[in-house]
């Protein structure tokens, strides 16, 4: 209570992965005595087991700092944010409990992809920025000419740029002091009535669902009956409190602050990120809280074993509520059986995602390939009427219409950014053609560095395409994309046939000019997949009746022409037509039969072991 809203700064922290925003995060936290200051202090509010082993943010993490400048006593709410671009909706909540950002940039590395995209999420929000200059003890620094860089792209002047050194807390104290003078208050008031904006939630057995919320308006306490905007169920508050970093209870919490709440919601659907709570019986105008999440990759997610699927769907239920951008759809496939469909918004979401359901809730799930979702315009009248619509959007290959009921069909593209040093661009440019990329800007940010952007389809850099860019610039090169809408496209679908039968599980969307050689490479991977039958199997890429690409696996055979010697020839053809005869009844009549872990290996895409 002893801090009014003119004595709260709410501020993020941005930048590109690698640059030093947590360990930033580290020294405020011990600067202004929140933690106490001893060497193991790595990744204070990292506090997943994913986040720690791969070194990088995935889930935004807010603490309060308590601060004296010039004799006055400051709140400050920090929230470190993700650098990676998979995680960057997580930044663009966090951005909407925040008055201001410091936006980081390495010394040594200079602006990054993912720098400029985040850069752009604070201004579109109309955030004060302040620009830090980070790593400047390294022996490669150049911070003159990182200013230089921060001035042409982003229009701030050099003056405002501030060199730290997160690392030995070189200048810690100035960024402290700028985001006091910088940022501005909240604008909001005690006297209103409870607004309470829900960015963040986590789920804990014992207690429910933990809420993170910003306060535009009033305050809250507990015992208080609040409501929320969005199930418009009613709760009593049980506990409010502050983050500092670790949850500390506090009797109250006023307009501007930014702490958590527990009300007993027992179920994990209850508390809706972006929703608005507000007290009993004095109902607010809601908050337009967040555009949703949209989904950029798609995969089939799998109990191993199927006595497991209701212990699966309590998980993904609670990982989910933790992170309410992946989307969940329900999904059956004969190999497989009962599981989802998941939507992510990139492929290391994906990964994190399930290392985390692995990690937290000791499951172990069969995820599929990756694949994106398509889009076709209906031209038939039966099918339009089926449907409901004209456009319809196809996640599974099973569900994709045949060519003569179809005006067109759409695929995702998106808007790559690449920033990389001069002598990798030959090759990233013979890169980008081959995924049949268009350019549209090629900019030079200083003499060594370009930034380039590129027309991406979705499904040409959704597998591999970020591993082959940093292989091919020495691990120079940055990406960053943003989506781009949807664009006409000569797309296919792709059957997987084995002895004439189509295999459901293998069919894939695929654009016409890839056809030949993904259907080959399939091909080739089943046949290394499936153990030899006695008898022999086709395995054959068809689009349609047409066949692209096939291979045989051969039969196990006897040699029923061993007894023959010398004699006559018409006696060994006698016993080589009736072998032939018994082979080709057993085609016929067995079932190919594929081992449940090799199958997997193909959907997979995985490298045979």
């Amino acid at each position: 209570s002893t801090y009014p809203a003119e004595n709260i700064r709410n501020f993020s922290i941005i930048a590109h992965v690698d640059h030093g925003k947590s360990t930033l995060a580290d020294r405020l936290l011990e600067i202004t005595g929140t933690i106490a200051k001893t060497a193991c202090n790595k990744q204070v509010l990292d506090k997943l087991q994913v986040e720690r082993e791969r070194g990088i943010t995935v889930k935004a993490q807010s603490a309060s700092l308590f601060y004296n400048h010039e004799g006055v006593n400051y709140l400050l709410n920090l929230i470190d944010t993700p650098g990676h671009v998979d995680f960057s909706y997580e930044v663009s909540r966090s951005l909407s409990a925040c008055q201001g950002v410091i936006l980081v940039v390495d010394a040594n590395e200079g602006i990054q992809a993912q720098t400029v995209a985040n850069f752009y999420l604070a201004f579109e929000a109309q955030l004060a920025i302040i620009p830090v200059i980070n790593k400047i003890d390294l022996k490669h620094a150049d911070p003159e000419r990182v200013e230089k860089q921060i001035e042409k792209l982003f229009d701030i002047p050099i003056d405002e740029c501030v060199r730290i050194s997160a690392k030995q807390g070189t200048n810690v104290e100035k960024v402290l002091e700028k985001i006091i003078e910088k940022i501005p208050p909240p604008q909001c008031n005690t006297a209103d009535p409870l607004k309470a904006l829900v960015f963040d939630s986590t789920f804990d057995h014992y207690r429910g669902v933990i809420a993170n919320i910003a306060l535009f308006g009033g305050e809250i306490q507990k015992g208080h009956k609040i409501v929320s905007a969005h199930t418009k169920k009613k709760y009593e508050v049980n506990e409010v409190g502050i983050l500092t970093p670790n949850e500390q209870p506090t009797h109250k919490l006023y307009a501007g602050q930014v702490g958590y709440v527990i009300a007993g919601m027992k179920e994990v659907t209850e508390a809706q990120i972006g929703d608005t709570l507000f007290l009993y019986k004095q109902p607010v105008e809601p908050l337009p809280g967040f555009k949703s999440a949209k989904p950029m990759v798609f995969a089939g997610m799998y109990p191993v074993d199927q006595t497991e699927y209701n212990n699966l769907k309590s998980a993904l239920e609670r990982l989910t509520l933790n992170d309410s951008s992946v989307t969940i759809h329900r999904d059956s496939s004969l190999a497989l059986g009962a599981g989802w469909r998941l939507g992510f918004l990139g492929l290391l979401h994906m990964e994190v995602f399930n290392q985390r359901l692995e990690q937290e809730y000791n499951m172990s799930v069969i995820l599929t390939a990756p694949t994106v979702p398509y889009k076709a315009v209906l031209s038939s009248a039966k099918l339009i009427k089926e449907y409901g619509k004209a456009e319809i959007t196809i996640i599974n290959p099973a569900q994709f219409p045949d060519k003569i009921s179809v005006s067109e069909y759409l695929e995702p593209t998106v808007l790559g950014t690449i920033v990389t040093p001069q002598e990798y661009i030959g090759k990233i440019i013979v890169l980008c053609q081959d995924r049949r990329a268009v350019q549209k800007d090629m900019l030079y940010i200083d003499e060594h560095r370009v930034m380039l952007k590129y027309l991406f389809p979705l499904n040409e850099i959704v597998l591999d395409f970020y591993d082959a860019l940093k292989s091919l610039s020495s691990g120079y090169a940055s990406f960053d994309y943003e989506d781009a809408g949807y664009q006409a496209a000569d797309l296919i679908k792709m059957d997987i046939l084995l002895n004439g039968n189509p295999v459901e599980e293998l069919a894939t969307i695929i654009h016409n000019d890839k056809a030949y050689a993904t259907g080959k490479l399939l091909c080739e991977r089943l046949k290394d997949a499936i153990p030899r039958q006695l008898f022999e199997i086709a395995i054959q890429a068809a689009i349609g009746k047409k066949i692209i690409a096939r291979e045989t696996l051969k039969a196990y055979r006897k040699n029923v022409v061993a007894k023959c010697y010398g004699g006559d020839i018409t006696r060994r053809m006698k016993l080589l037509k009736r072998q032939a005869e018994g082979k080709k009844l057993m085609r016929k009549i067995g079932n190919v039969e594929v081992p449940r872990d090799a199958f997997i290996r193909v959907l997979k895409r995985e490298p045979d072991k």
